[in-house]
């Protein structure tokens, strides 16, 4: 048996209204950035100089320094005692001295003194640092 329908003589109306607020208020909300923009950027403004500003150095901006289970400071691929560590860490300094930022990982195996002769060299070297103890055997 077939259902019948009845058929109505009514359209379906979309409501427009909801749909043209949206829009104007998008309108005006861009209308105002873009004035604000503008004006922004017609104001003449004198911006400071500096005459004892030092050179921003992008790189090297964070210092590695590894430490082997024998203890040796490895920078760079290189293996340094003592001195050339510090030599490392102040030409590191001398080339970025505002943002330099040193990482001392050290081995878990290594001996205390180590590492801890690292942050001294840091601190003389007026570096900041941050030290972590790997946990895998490497």
């Amino acid at each position: 048996m077939a259902v019948k329908l009845k058929s109505s003589n009514s359209f379906w109306v979309i409501n427009l209204t909801p749909l043209i607020d949206v829009i104007f208020l998008l309108l005006i909300f861009f209308l105002v950035a873009a004035r604000l923009d503008q004006s922004e950027r017609e104001l003449d403004v004198p911006l400071p100089s500096a005459a004892s500003a030092l050179p921003m150095v992008s790189e090297p901006n964070e210092l590695v320094i590894n430490i082997d289970k024998a203890g040796s400071y490895i920078v760079a691929g290189a293996k340094l005692d003592a001195d050339g560590l510090e030599r490392a860490i102040q030409q590191a300094v001398a080339d970025n001295p505002l943002n330099l930022a040193v990482m001392i990982r050290a081995h878990r195996s290594v001996e205390l003194q180590v590492p801890v002769t690292a942050m001294d060299i840091c601190q003389r070297c007026k570096a900041g640092y941050s030290l972590s103890i790997a946990e895998e055997e490497s």
